[in-house]
């Protein structure tokens, strides 16, 4: 009689409170789900679990956002007990602290092992840290999830390119709908945040931090009102938390006063979806290159005319001129130009740039493109260390 076990599968994450990794965690669950799989997920727990367990897969709690190496050796037993009492077929891991234990718990149960490389992990003074990052490139196979990060796997850890896949991060096409964003919705948030017609909005969605380039957009709106004699009719939105670091929030709020720039900082925001309809512009200015880049694909999504730096992964999202604008990376005057080619669209030209947006997003980055090209390197990972398993005397 066949054997008819559904394949498990056991993703490692260190926690489910928030962000791109968990989300791409829990959305590939789901598939798995969905395709008659059995899909475990291993975290310290937090509030997407709930959301986890909806979509019909199961959660284990363990203390893998640990960075303490007694702690991480801990780990490696309670992976083992639960790769052998829950029948793991494959382990997924997806951050470098629990990709540690999860390694070695793999080789312990010879179970196959691969990883997600989700982005351009410091180095370190002298390149320290770099034996700390190479588990992420240890995998039987190993995702990167842009051709950015492909290529940063085979200069920086030189992983040979068959052994990598690129499989871009994927954005819920039937979320970040422009259809289904109702009027309703439009009027509650444009009345929350107190938007005025007659203002041009650009919103810079992204945590409170140095790097996500707060103070270039500043600059650059700051040019743009310089530009016009001292006038400006740009509203700008940006949303994000700064994580108990208040800081650096305090820091936007003077920089933006001492420039003369209009700037709302929105901590959290529970319908972005809505908010990307009312943004004339959205606009990504990271100063370190990133890894992909989803604000940039939600935004195309939603057919919003995006701005982003000619660095990382915006460069595989944005057609420039076509469905957005890129400039020099950290540089406002740059910025500037690229936003006021956006802001003084016409209305055939925004239905244009909206039209080859949405096209791409849900042809290159959709959450189901993204969740049946992983599930295909879980088969081919499968396959691979049976046959090489087979192979053996």
């Amino acid at each position: 009689m066949a054997n008819t076990k559904p394949k498990t599968v056991l993703q490692i994450v260190p926690n489910l409170i928030s962000g791109g990794v968990e989300r791409g965690t829990v959305d590939v669950a789901s598939a798995l789900v969905q395709t008659g799989w059995r899909a475990l997920v291993v975290s310290a727990g937090g509030p997407m679990v709930r959301e986890l367990e909806r979509a019909g897969a199961e959660h284990i709690k363990l203390p893998l956002a640990t960075k303490n190496p007694f702690a991480m050796r801990k780990n490696v037993d309670a992976l083992v007990d639960v790769i052998r009492a829950q029948g793991v077929d494959l382990v997924h891991a997806r951050s470098r602290a629990p990709a540690w234990s999860a390694r070695e718990a793999a080789k312990l149960t010879h179970v196959p092992f691969m990883t997600t490389f989700h982005g351009v992990y410091g180095l370190g003074p002298f390149g320290v840290k770099k034996l700390y990052n190479r588990v992420m490139a240890d995998g039987v196979l190993i995702i990167a999830v842009s051709e950015f990060i492909r290529d940063h796997l085979i200069q920086e850890y030189h992983v040979p390119a068959e052994r990598i896949r690129v499989i871009h991060r994927g954005v819920d096409v039937n979320l970040f709908d422009s259809a289904r964003v109702s009027p309703t919705r439009l009027i509650q948030l444009t009345t929350k945040w107190r938007l005025q017609e007659s203002a041009h909005v650009v919103m810079l969605p992204g945590r409170l931090t140095s790097w996500k380039g707060h103070d270039v957009l500043i600059d650059a709106i700051a040019e743009l009102k310089r530009r016009n004699g001292g006038q400006s009719d740009v509203r700008c939105i940006m949303v994000g938390q700064d994580h108990g670091r208040p800081n650096h929030r305090n820091h936007i709020t003077r920089y933006a006063a001492a420039r003369g720039v209009d700037v709302h900082i929105v901590d959290d925001c529970n319908d972005l979806p809505a908010a990307y309809m009312a943004t004339d512009v959205v606009v990504s200015a990271s100063t370190r290159p990133e890894a992909f880049g989803r604000v940039v694909a939600e935004a195309q999504a939603m057919g919003r005319p995006v701005v982003a730096p000619s660095h990382g992964g915006a460069q595989e999202i944005i057609v420039p001129g076509v469905t957005g604008w890129l400039f020099t990376p950290s540089d406002p005057v740059s910025l500037a130009d690229a936003l006021d080619r956006s802001l003084n669209l016409s209305q055939d030209e925004r239905i244009r740039v909206a039209n080859a947006s949405i096209d791409r997003a849900r042809e290159l980055f959709s959450k189901t493109e993204m969740c049946a090209k992983t599930l295909g390197v879980y088969d081919e990972v499968l396959e691979k260390f049976a046959a090489a398993h087979a192979a053996k005397p």
